[in-house]
């Protein structure tokens, strides 16, 4: 399911990718046509070998880790679970997980994602103490989960990126966690240990002395069923090198990589692998796969040899600069390891503009040059696109269409610019005076261009960008220009009846959902047809899939029933329709 695997990987950057102390969450709702059970949330016995925290403790707490509901956005494909068996949420939120792993091996861990089912007055009634997760666009679905804790009586504690970025949002929770997993977490363990009981005030922990990625445990897979998620995450690094003005990274994660061991990254492949059913893509969470090219280089003979040793029983995707197609060493052993896509903040086609937003990265290589190198590599680029940058002229709109059609990068994300806490674009904005909080607006960045004419602006990109004859026409390029660079691995790593069971229920819901009942039924055939003509059946399942959700979502979005940003807080109403785009992404079949 090559195609399939590598659109799972469209629409990710590291702001999604990110929960509990400083990591990762998973960048979300139900599979409708599957009833939701309590076999979303297990319980099984902790049998990994972990790295737990080394403080004693006398007394036997039972904790609960909650994490919350995410917002759908384009890169969530909430539309496209539908089409899948059993999926109901998109990826776990492995930094919570990593938490849930470093507690003390006499303390029950109960963990629950909100995206696969709500925690209940029972699961409440069941722990001692509270533990969630989250990143600022999930703050209300936070403060909902700290209430229903308070009113069953217990003590709850927060950390992640949101917290460590802005305490100051979160005046109703106990324990403050700020920053990474270090000594700030053994301290709240040693409190925990010696009491339940809410505190008279909130207490916050700030981690000095962070736990080296070398010695993070095995992320806690065994207490949530990975089957029922779109795809996998593993993170190898954190931080990014470089200092784009919009970015939390540096300020959070720092500019120097860390780093985890090679052996680190196959025992947690082979952790992932002991579900029955698990998604076979995994997704590098790295803030930079190349963050540090050395140490990604030396990585990847390690995965490619234990690839080869189970049979490729796994695809990957990553998120990475665009330089990185600069390194044909390292693109030549992703190749080889099965990576089939890659996500690239390219963000505009404009050189001012990166080099205003300081992404002089982007402007260091001829932009369509690199997307083509990628795409000899047989990887599927995807973009992030911002709009609402200071440098937007009358001519943005224009330049970014022409770089759709150009670039024929399938899915693009297209959003709003948002000021992130603790990254330059906040600090300058704030001087300024040009930070808005209004929960009726779409950004919370006052545009130097008139706020309607950019969120129209907004609106007509992404109609034309998921047009769906466009979009299909893009994955009818991609036949020829991507797919047909891939290697092609052994089968036998995934003969399975989970793998083939899945395959098969998508190709009948594809079929059925897209190539019938559709009116896009016309452009997918068009498309389809080409890519089977030359053996790319995955590819046919790989293009309905993440086109019914760009689709669907972006026909939402243009009725105002979606934000136009994934970090966008603003309170959803439908306002008035767009005919003009909403007409072109309804033209009958």
């Amino acid at each position: 399911m090559n195609a399939l695997n590598d659109a799972l990987c469209a629409g990710m950057n590291g702001g999604l990718l990110r929960d509990w102390p400083g990591f990762l969450a998973a960048r979300p709702v139900g599979d409708p046509l599957r009833p939701l059970t309590g076999k979303a949330t297990m319980e099984p016995k902790r049998r990994e070998r972990r790295v737990r925290s080394s403080v004693p403790v006398k007394n036997r707490r039972r904790l609960l880790c909650v994490f919350p509901h995410y917002t759908p956005a384009f890169g969530t494909f909430n539309h496209a679970y539908r089409l899948m068996k059993g999926v109901r949420a998109f990826m776990p939120p492995q930094g919570l997980l990593v938490t849930a792993a470093y507690m003390p091996q006499p303390w029950p861990v109960r963990f629950i994602d909100e995206n696969i089912r709500k925690a209940t007055d029972a699961d409440f009634a069941w722990a001692d103490a509270v533990l969630v997760s989250g990143m600022h666009v999930q703050a209300a679905q936070i403060h909902d989960i700290t209430a229903r804790a308070h009113a069953a009586g217990k003590v709850v504690m927060l950390g992640g990126p949101s917290v460590s970025a802005s305490p100051e949002m979160y005046p109703d929770i106990d324990y403050l966690h700020i920053g990474e997993i270090g000594d700030a977490t053994d301290q709240l363990i040693a409190r925990l240990d010696e009491s339940v009981a809410r505190p008279s005030a909130q207490l916050r922990l700030e981690t000095k002395d962070r736990l080296p990625l070398q010695d993070f445990p095995i992320p806690a897979y065994d207490l949530i069923p990975l089957k029922s998620y779109l795809m996998l995450t593993l993170q190898f690094s954190s931080g990014c090198p470089y200092l784009c003005e919009f970015c939390d990274i540096p300020n959070l994660y720092g500019r120097q990589p860390r780093l985890k061991t090679p052996a680190q990254v196959t025992a947690e492949l082979d952790a992932m692998r002991k579900q029955k059913g698990h998604p076979p893509v995994v997704y590098f969470v790295d803030d930079n796969f190349i963050g540090n090219r050395k140490a990604a280089k030396d990585m990847l003979p390690h995965l490619l040899a234990w690839q080869k040793q189970h049979g490729y029983p796994l695809q990957f995707a990553c998120e990475a600069t665009l330089n990185i197609a600069k390194q044909p060493e390292i693109l030549k052993l992703m190749r080889e390891c099965t990576f089939l896509g890659i996500f690239v903040g390219i963000e505009t086609p404009e050189a001012d503009a990166l080099k205003a937003m300081r992404k002089s990265q982007n402007v260091a290589v001829p932009m369509m040059e690199s997307i083509k190198t990628l795409n000899d590599y047989g990887l599927e680029v995807t973009s992030g696109i911002i709009l609402g940058l200071d440098t937007d002229s009358d001519d943005t709109e224009t330049r970014i269409k022409d770089f759709i059609d150009v670039s024929r990068i399938p899915m693009l994300t297209i959003n709003l610019l948002q000021a992130l806490p603790k990254t330059p674009l906040w600090d300058r904005l704030k001087l300024a005076g040009r930070l808005e909080d209004d929960p009726t607006r779409e950004s919370n960045v006052r545009f130097l261009r008139p706020y309607e004419d950019v969120v129209s602006m907004w609106r007509r990109c992404i109609a034309y960008a998921n047009d769906p004859e466009r979009l299909f026409a893009r994955f009818h390029d991609q036949v020829e220009a991507t797919y047909v660079n891939r290697v092609i691995p052994p089968a036998r790593g995934k003969l399975n009846w989970a793998n083939l069971s899945g395959a098969l229920v998508l190709a009948f819901r594809v079929f059925l959902h897209i190539g019938i009942l559709s009116n896009y039924r016309k452009p997918f055939w068009r498309a389809a047809r080409h890519a089977l003509r030359r053996g790319q059946i995955d590819a046919v399942l790989g293009m309905g899939f993440i086109a019914h959700h760009l689709i669907q979502f972006t026909r939402e979005a243009l009725r105002g029933e979606q934000n136009a940003s994934y970090y966008s807080t603003k309170s959803r109403a439908a306002e008035p329709m767009h005919p003009p785009q909403l007409a072109a992404l309804r033209k009958p079949a």
